[in-house]
């Protein structure tokens, strides 16, 4: 599975925390949890690559960076 960059963070216009993919274009997904965010965008995030293949579409390669916890 590849890894793309997300970027999780809450709005109080849509109270409800957003999550971004800036290497795919229009990949978003929102949540009321952090968690719920999370697992949505990773739906999205395959229903976008699976979309891109459809059309024959470039897929944006991850951007590989080391994330430490």
């Amino acid at each position: 599975m590849a890894r793309h960059e997300v970027i999780i963070y809450w709005s109080e216009e849509d109270k409800a925390f957003i999550a971004e993919v800036p290497e795919l274009p229009g990949c978003a997904a929102d949540g009321s949890t952090y968690q719920e965010a999370l697992a949505n965008v990773e739906v999205v995030i395959q229903e976008w690559i699976e979309t891109a293949k459809e059309l024959d579409r470039t897929i944006p390669q991850p951007k590989g960076r080391l994330m430490f916890a």
